[in-house]
């Protein structure tokens, strides 16, 4: 969503790299171009101007001038800066001191709040609590039957006495919810209610009554990232009209300019709590802005993708497998497998690796990264016996022909799959040894890392141990071809295919060899 806002700073910025002081002439001509980047990205003018006017005044101050990098300080201001419009510190949930906790989401119709009530109940699920839904949009068609399905997604009960569809007393249904948890031992209870298409005095009136009906602890207001600047005229209506103590952002994965996140909370007062991005129940967690402020200034958000690995990576499989590694056992392809399905439970690959610094640059690399070649790998390697899978040496041409029939692939994918396997392989040898791991051994496409040379323009395979056979037959002839060669000191003979010239990448930063084999073809 901010990528044409992250795009326009880093041009900005570029300007003020390798000067060693900044006059007056560049802190207004950086300070223009990062206006114009956000009013672009429709950001509230108010809230630009503010912004603006705090910038330069801190640029023009001794922290920027008495720095040995000014540069480095106006991107550090510019930080600061837009951590405070999105809300300073992280903002947690308040809980009751006496259960149940009452949470009540309110927006306009369309926000994604009956969605968003299904993941914030998997989200307190996971957090140890034990919470219920409550059908409390009575008015829009089927809004019942929709939480229904998505609290069974989430694997949450819901409190739906009415059926909704205009029937029923929302107010009625919210203050009976309250009772139905006493007596259930819920601790959290999290009431839908109705949105309009517009803010009108009907929708505000059934607010409050439902408000005034159960006393919430917390009232999320649920804001649609996508609306650009009607976010901040919305908010502000149902601030003044209900009153909200939080607000939640949908659809941050949308292709808006997203404003709104960087509106809301400067105006309203009230900090955005949480973020949802995706479909899925599990697309949504809390809200950090000095997190988010990274992100759009291209520097990444490695704190999220550390958490996202620590809840994906079980840690009796790791002990098991460092204990494995401690009997000097080797890494086997089923080792392998697991390691990619928790790769996988992490997220989309494109996702993860947006959030490592620097990636701002490649953004169309990453967004063409091919999301099923783990699917692939995967169905490969359960195409291979029990055997196969401990020990790959016994994969001779017959047993890879077979094993590609059975994945529905080619032999070149089951000989490229094994390449990277016998990677991977050396990659867990010199861990065990203690020499460290240059890369995760469960990435599709890892070959290489550490390991081979590089020459400018294309990748070189790593050699070979002294001694060893390829398991692929034309590999073996190839290798049989060249040692005739040099023994009768003919020119030795090279591979049939060159190897594919490597993407144009920034000189400070290049995709490691095993991403690429995630990349199409044509862009590897």
């Amino acid at each position: 969503m901010f990528a044409t806002l992250q795009d326009r700073l880093a041009a900005a910025f570029k300007n003020l790299r390798g000067k060693g002081r900044l006059t007056d002439e560049d802190i207004d001509a950086v300070t223009r171009e990062i206006r114009v980047a956000l009013l672009e990205a429709d950001v509230a003018l108010p809230v630009v101007k503010d912004f603006i006017a705090a910038v330069r005044e801190r640029a023009r101050g001794a922290e920027v001038h008495q720095a040995l990098n000014p540069a480095q300080q106006i991107i550090k201001i510019v930080d600061e800066e837009l951590v405070g419009i999105l809300g300073g510190e992280t903002r947690r949930l308040r809980f009751a001191k006496n259960p149940p906790t009452v949470i009540m989401l309110a927006g306009l119709q369309g926000s994604g709040k009956t969605t968003l009530a299904g993941k914030l109940a998997y989200w307190l699920k996971g957090q140890g609590h034990q919470p219920v839904l409550v059908a409390a949009d009575l008015q829009r068609p089927n809004a019942v039957t929709q939480l229904q399905v998505v609290g069974e997604r989430a694997g949450v009960p819901v409190f739906a006495p009415e059926p909704g569809s205009g029937v029923g007393d929302p107010v009625d249904v919210a203050r009976r919810a309250i009772e139905h948890a006493r007596s259930a031992m819920y601790d959290v209870v999290i009431v839908d209610t109705a949105g309009r298409l517009g803010i009108d005095a009907e929708l505000m009136q059934q607010a409050a009554d439902i408000r005034d009906a159960v006393s919430p602890d917390e009232t999320l207001f649920v804001v649609d990232a996508m609306i650009g600047q009607d976010a901040v005229t919305t908010a502000q209506a149902f601030l003044d009209g209900v009153g909200f103590d939080g607000v939640v952002l949908t659809k941050l994965d949308g292709d808006a300019r997203g404003g709104a996140a960087l509106s809301v909370a400067k105006v309203t007062g009230r900090q955005v709590m949480f973020a949802s991005a995706g479909e899925k129940v599990e697309d949504f967690d809390t809200f950090h802005p000095d997190r988010m402020a990274q992100r759009i200034l291209g520097m990444g958000d490695v704190r999220t993708l550390v958490e996202q690995a620590e809840k994906a990576f079980d840690k009796d499989q790791a002990e098991q497998m460092a204990g494995k590694f401690g009997r000097g056992e080797d890494f086997t392809f089923e080792d392998f497998l697991a390691q990619m399905e928790s790769v996988r439970k992490m997220g989309s690959m494109s996702k993860l690796l947006g959030m490592l610094p620097g990636m701002g640059a490649m953004r169309e690399q990453i967004e063409n990264i091919d999301e099923r070649e783990i699917d692939r790998v995967t169905a490969i390697i359960t195409s291979m016996t029990p055997g196969e899978r401990r020990d790959h040496k016994i994969l001779n041409g017959s047993r890879r022909q077979r094993i590609a029939r059975g994945s529905g692939s080619t032999v070149t994918e089951v000989n490229g799959l094994v390449d990277r396997f016998v990677e991977a392989q050396k990659m867990m040898r010199q861990l065990a040894s203690g020499g460290g791991m240059p890369g995760m051994p469960g990435m599709p496409g890892m070959q290489g890392m550490g390991h081979g040379k590089k020459a400018k323009g294309r990748t070189v395979a790593p050699k070979k141990a002294k001694g060893g056979r390829s398991g692929n037959p034309a590999k073996r002839a190839l290798e049989q071809r060249q040692a005739v060669a040099r023994a009768s000191g003919e020119a030795v003979p090279g591979p049939a295919v060159d190897a594919v010239d490597a993407p144009a990448l920034p000189a400070d930063f290049e995709l490691p060899d095993g991403l690429k084999g995630l990349l199409p073809p044509g862009q590897r």
